[in-house]
């Protein structure tokens, strides 16, 4: 017997203002409102028991429609597949089903916390999929030993989808998990911690540039954390014209280069950060983090969940004015306010509750919308760039400041035209199974987009939906 689950009765105390001058927030006043949020997720988690749920998109009015839903008459759309796989895609749902696929081997910025524990994680992805992308997405933990065991696990699951999300998964394996199943599926395999975070980082830097009036080529870059994430932002920045020579990757050992101890083991183990190290050489430079950043335009950090990982000092010694992204989640490597009192002209973080949130899910909705409509068979790197450059041109046509880069989660009306792009390149380069023209592409984009927000709506609306219990204190709700 399932017992009713009471709405949570503790509401989240106020967080103590200690607001600067000019109405920013503080550090502490930062901090306090993470610790606010995880005890407002943790009981809206109970109360909900899960984030969401299958309906059905069909109509059933008597028992004669089963018949037509199942069998004897879906006979008949089994042998059709049979004779002709690619049907699948038109008659089953399977041209607008993903797969959110982890091993639970680094989630989060949480680490090797398992596939169970990063079920909540892989909800929340699909929450998102289908709100922000019409994509009905579902999540898949999976409990297995290797590499190896992940990839056979998800090449049999693909019949049922039309596209694949790898999530969370501990670098370097990832990196050889998604090149295998790239290489062995005729459907899109994206990971999100690589492809949608390098794509989301390099729209935003794109405005940041133009914001700070820089070029590029000229940029001395420094990237903190040589996992998932900036591997691939490195690769896209060296394709949009970095200089490999001003580049510095910076691990837990410091900085990368071609002369490093561990390059040996490097190229055994991890040979697509052993590429970066000769590519790039450190950017001319050898040491710590506070080495590489001496004079340094831009910092991208995806590295350690801690705000102590980046310190004012080593920010005061950049470049005048320079840009600062955080992005380690759930806790930047330095506080938004520390880094701007530190001289920094623009910082951004991944969270949707600070100003200028550089994430993933401003990203994989939309690149999902578009190659699932033009039934894309793969994403290349081309059609990443041209996510990431759609994405920051909308978001400069609407008016970037430096504390607003790119679009945030609600301003729902820019990622049609994303999606439109990516169905457009996947055309382009050969890999649609469907053709359209950009402005089919577009208009589908927004329906299906569109409708389950609608459906949200309506269905909170009717009480179909159960109302958020005890609203949360203005302080812990996002500040404009």
């Amino acid at each position: 017997m399932v017992q009713a689950v009471s709405p949570p009765a503790d509401r989240p105390k106020e967080a103590k203002r200690r607001t600067r001058p000019g109405g920013e927030p503080t550090a502490e006043e930062e901090a306090d409102q993470t610790e606010s949020l995880n005890r407002r997720a943790l009981a809206l988690a109970r109360y909900y028991q899960g984030k969401i749920e299958t309906i059905s998109k069909v109509p059933v009015r008597s028992l004669a429609d089963f018949a037509l839903w199942y069998t004897p008459g879906i006979a008949s759309v089994s042998k059709s597949i049979a004779a002709d796989p690619d049907a699948s895609f038109e008659l089953t749902g399977r041209w607008n089903t993903i797969a959110i696929v982890t091993d639970g081997s680094r989630v989060l910025g949480l680490g090797d916390i398992g596939p169970c524990a990063a079920l909540p994680v892989m909800e929340g992805k699909a929450l998102l999929f289908k709100y922000l992308g019409g994509v009905d997405a579902f999540p898949l933990p999976i409990d297995v030993a290797d590499a190896e065991a992940l990839i056979e696990t998800v090449v049999r699951i693909s019949p049922a989808v039309g596209g694949i999300n790898l999530e969370d998964i501990a670098s370097p394996k990832c990196f050889r998990v998604l090149e295998e199943l790239q290489s062995r599926l005729s459907i899109p395999v994206w990971h999100d911690d690589q492809l949608g975070t390098a794509a989301a980082t390099v729209a935003a830097l794109l405005n940041a540039l133009g914001l700070t009036q820089r070029a590029m080529r000229e940029l001395r870059l420094v990237l903190l954390g040589a996992g998932a994430a900036n591997i691939t932002t490195a690769r896209l920045l060296l394709k949009l014209g970095a200089d490999p020579h001003r580049l510095s990757l910076v691990d837990h050992r410091g900085i990368l280069h071609a002369e490093r101890e561990d390059m040996d083991e490097l190229m055994l183990r991890n040979p697509w950060k052993y590429r970066l190290a000769l590519t790039t050489d450190g950017g001319g430079r050898r040491g710590t983090l506070a080495d590489a950043l001496v004079g340094a335009d831009v910092l991208l950090a995806a590295s350690s969940s801690n705000p102590e990982t980046v310190r004012p000092a080593w920010i005061r010694s950049m470049a005048p004015r320079p840009i600062v992204f955080a992005l380690a989640n759930p806790i930047p490597e330095i506080w938004p306010a520390t880094a701007h009192e530190a001289g920094a002209a623009i910082v951004a973080t991944g969270r949707s509750d600070f100003p200028n949130q550089v994430n993933n899910s401003l990203v994989f909705p939309a690149v999902f919308r578009g190659v699932l409509d033009a039934r894309a068979q793969s994403i290349p790197d081309e059609m990443v760039l041209v996510a990431a450059k759609e994405l920051a041109a909308r978001a400069a046509d609407r008016g970037v400041r430096v504390d607003h880069l790119l679009p945030t989660m609600e301003e729902t009306e820019v990622f049609p035209y994303v999606a439109a792009a990516v169905a457009d390149a996947a055309v382009r380069l050969g890999l649609a199974r469907r053709k359209r023209s950009h402005e089919e592409f577009l208009a589908e984009a927004r329906e299906r987009m569109q409708r389950p927000r609608q459906l949200a709506a309506e269905l909170y609306a009717a009480k179909l939906t159960r109302p958020m219990p005890d609203e949360p204190p203005e302080s812990t709700t996002r500040r404009s």
